[in-house]
């Protein structure tokens, strides 16, 4: 009488197909979850700009009178000064720097029409990890005082 035999070896080829997917699937949501934390801290720096461009704002409502004291080129260096618009800049270019990667910022007020146009611009990181041009993210703010 013949002998019946068993296949041998399928258990093994299922555990390699089984670790392949799970792995494939690991990975996945490891770079799901990359994506994710990148875009929330994204928007957390647009949050922060956010704040700031109000807090300058602010500022500006403050001292209402001097709206045409509060101009400053993104690209200027920091006002000098003891009164309360160069005061403010400065205090609010500190801020910038600290709040955000590379921040800079800049606003322009108009005593005519009252319009002040804040810009703030920041450093985002790209995928691997490493920051960018301070140009590569730029909000700005338009309102009338």
């Amino acid at each position: 009488m013949k002998a019946i035999s068993f296949q041998r070896g399928a258990g093994l080829i299922e555990v390699m197909v089984t670790v392949l997917i799970l792995s494939t699937s690991l990975l996945g949501l490891a770079a799901l979850q990359n994506r994710s934390l990148q875009y929330n801290h994204s928007a957390y720096l647009r949050s922060q700009a956010n704040i700031l461009a109000y807090d300058i704002l602010d500022r500006v409502r403050i001292n209402r009178g001097n709206i045409g004291s509060y101009s400053l080129a993104i690209t200027a260096g920091a006002p000098t000064g003891t009164l309360l618009a160069p005061t403010d800049l400065r205090e609010w270019r500190e801020s910038l720097a600290g709040a955000l990667p590379n921040g800079r910022g800049g606003i322009t007020c108009s005593a005519a029409n009252r319009l002040c146009t804040v810009t703030i611009q920041w450093a985002e990181r790209d995928g691997i990890g490493v920051d960018g041009d301070a140009e590569a993210t730029s909000f700005q703010y338009t309102t009338r005082i």
